[in-house]
């Protein structure tokens, strides 16, 4: 039912670009929802815009263990009404699982719509991972800036850049990051929006072929952090090369193709 107020959001979204005289927007949000609202409203607003989501927050400790919320604060607090915590314990562990700002430090919905966006050709290469405290988010965040100026000149617009061969690029993506199982149902809404649907039949034959490639809590061991450190997206990208179209292209003009050729820059 949540979905109600993503779709609520979307009207909003694009109900502001539409009355704003604005010739390119920035799109800056996080959680979950927020990401493909911002993304359906700028399609359907049709002005040039640009993604940047705010990043997951880093990891706390406690007792030597690496601890980021969203899902170790559920496997404490199960152990916590089993008794096996106390009380004092339990808030000791509360005030270890939001350390920074930012998104869930795990591959859960924020994440995985930011590392969607970024497939899709909606974010700057290499944005999704970076986490929201790191200097790399400011520099992320200054250089889209940058590009929304530029958009303005191109007039590329969000309809031209999330096409059928994007959209099969991100369910790629999805299926090699282990992403949230809520970034199906936005990809699809996301698909809507630029008259396109979403078949599961052609995702499931997708997921035949598509390694899974990141172990990342809540499936896995390791964190957002840790996919920032090892390459993210880029790593990702570049691994999954003969399976992707290549000649999509991003916010920045750029084909995929383009920017795979520069693993460096990752």
């Amino acid at each position: 039912t949540s979905l109600v107020f993503r779709n609520l959001m979307a009207m909003d979204v694009e109900e502001m670009i539409r009355a704003q005289p604005m010739s390119a927007v920035v799109l800056i949000g996080g959680c979950d929802k927020t990401g493909p609202a911002q993304l359906m409203g700028a399609i359907s607003a049709g002005v040039p815009a640009i993604q940047l989501a705010v990043g997951p927050m880093m990891t706390g400790r406690y007792k030597g263990e690496r601890l980021g919320a969203c899902t170790d604060c559920r496997r404490f607090w199960a152990r916590h009404r089993a008794g096996e915590l106390t009380q004092p314990e339990i808030a000791e562990v509360e005030d270890t699982l939001a350390v920074t700002p930012g998104t869930c430090a795990v591959m859960g919905t924020a994440s995985t719509m930011a590392c969607l966006s970024e497939a899709l050709g909606m974010s700057l290469p290499g944005s999704a991972a970076v986490p929201a405290v790191h200097a790399d988010r400011l520099r992320m965040a200054e250089a889209t800036g940058v590009e929304a100026v530029r958009l303005v000149t191109s007039g590329l617009a969000p309809g031209q850049i999330i096409t059928r061969e994007s959209l099969d690029n991100a369910l790629r993506v999805l299926l090699a990051i282990g992403g949230s199982t809520n970034g199906v149902i936005h990809l699809a809404a996301i698909a809507g929006r630029v008259g396109l649907t979403l078949d599961l039949r052609h995702l499931n034959a997708l997921s035949e072929s598509t390694p899974v490639l990141v172990n990342l809590k809540p499936t896995g061991q390791h964190y957002m952090e840790d996919f920032h450190g090892a390459g993210g997206m880029g790593a990702v990208l570049q691994e999954l090369k003969p399976l992707l179209h290549l000649h999509c292209c991003s916010v920045t003009g750029e084909t995929l193709e383009a920017r795979l050729r520069h693993p460096s820059e990752f």
